[in-house]
């Protein structure tokens, strides 16, 4: 086969965005993917929701890069991904959860996002609707917002292909042949691939290709269920996060797309490890009737359909984004956490930087280090 300059592993949600980017910047660049298209693996089980608003530095600057990006696709790129922003709300009807949000706002300030503190008339006249008793107030973040995953998906499929990117489909990567502590080659299952530089972005594969080459790296996927119902007329804008857990679920969230469906997920309790992506009866259950206590308007859509799809976990909740320290030439991008979406376009052009000028944005890639002490969690992840 061919020698490249960058091998990605992965036509997903990270593989993609970071395809055209190296592309673009004149390098041969050739992804491998298992399945027979982009985007087949986590990447259209995402629900589209894209915001830098997080509790970790490192997270935040990715997602700002993120949102600067798929703000300029459609005007300067010509593509359309049903991008609308709503902004996030985080709504409070608990004393301790109001002020774990409030306690984030000058950590989240500092780092440049646009985000304050609603009170419950504010709250009431974004989400028309929504319950009034015991509502404490909210965070919101008016400049993130939600889109099309899958419209993402095919927009940075055509802009890697029109930036020369070749794509292997239904290739399986079995091996790597490396030299000297350095990759020389990708070996698959339809031959061998050279180059000198590797990127794992395999999802919720990622550990396992990892340790082709020796590196062992804490990405446990965990499996989540979302639905749509049927579109009707918009009657709310923002992306809804209510971060209040009960017996059966940590958080939930919700929000309205273009065509007027209703987008949500919910993060089951406890998790359900493993890769299984088969739909259960226990997730309309567990999450209809807490959309209905916050949002009565909800009660009457139908549901259109539901599926699953797998958040490829690590133990501190954050991305593992790095080279690894024993064979050169091999860069980890894994470990997203389920926020692969939201965080692939603005890792695309720091791990470009990385792999063509080796520039590392220090907040990023030191935080998010395969090689760091992962005790703690971030409390948005």
């Amino acid at each position: 086969m061919k020698t490249y300059d960058v091998v990605i592993i992965g036509a997903g949600s990270v593989g993609l965005p970071l395809a055209h980017s190296l592309g673009a910047r004149g390098l041969s660049v050739v992804v491998v993917e298992k399945l027979p298209s982009v985007g087949q693996g986590q990447n259209k089980a995402a629900i589209g929701g894209i915001r830098a608003t997080h509790s970790d530095r490192a997270k935040i600057c990715i997602g700002n890069a993120s949102l600067d990006f798929i703000r300029r696709l459609k005007p300067e790129f010509g593509q359309d991904v049903d991008y609308l922003e709503g902004g996030y709300l985080f709504p409070a009807y608990d004393v301790n959860i109001a002020a774990n949000l409030k306690n984030l706002l000058p950590t989240q300030q500092s780092f440049g996002l646009n985000i304050n503190w609603i009170e419950p008339e504010e709250v009431r006249e974004r989400v028309p609707g929504i319950k009034a008793e015991g509502l404490l107030g909210g965070t919101f973040s008016p400049n993130d917002g939600h889109l099309s995953s899958l419209k993402l998906g095919g927009a940075f499929y055509r802009l890697a292909r029109q930036a020369g990117v070749e794509f292997l489909f239904e290739t399986e990567v079995v091996g790597f042949e490396v030299e000297k502590g350095k990759v020389r080659a990708v070996l698959t299952n339809r031959g061998e691939i050279n180059t000198g530089q590797v990127v794992n972005a395999a999802g919720g594969f990622g550990r396992e290709v990892g340790l082709m080459v020796g590196t062992d790296l804490p990405v446990y996927p965990d499996s989540h269920e979302a639905g749509i119902t049927e579109p009707v007329q918009p009657f709310f804008q923002p992306m809804i996060v209510d971060i209040q857990p009960d017996e059966h679920s940590d958080n939930y969230y919700f929000y309205q797309n273009v065509a007027g469906g209703v987008v949500f997920c919910i993060t089951p309790r406890p998790k359900r490890m493993g890769t299984d992506r088969r739909s259960t009866s226990e997730f309309l259950p567990m999450v209809i009737p807490r959309m209905l206590n916050l949002y009565p308007r909800l009660r009457n859509l139908k549901v259109r359909r539901v599926w699953r799809g797998l958040y490829p976990m690590t133990p501190d909740g954050k991305p593992i984004v790095g080279f690894d320290r024993d064979v050169e030439g091999f860069f980890h991008a894994i470990g997203m956490c389920g926020q692969g979406l939201m965080l692939g376009p603005g890792l695309a052009e720091m791990i470009t930087l990385a792999i063509a000028e080796g520039k590392e944005e220090p907040e990023v890639f030191e935080d998010l280090s395969p090689y760091r002490d992962f005790s703690g969690e971030e409390l948005l992840k």
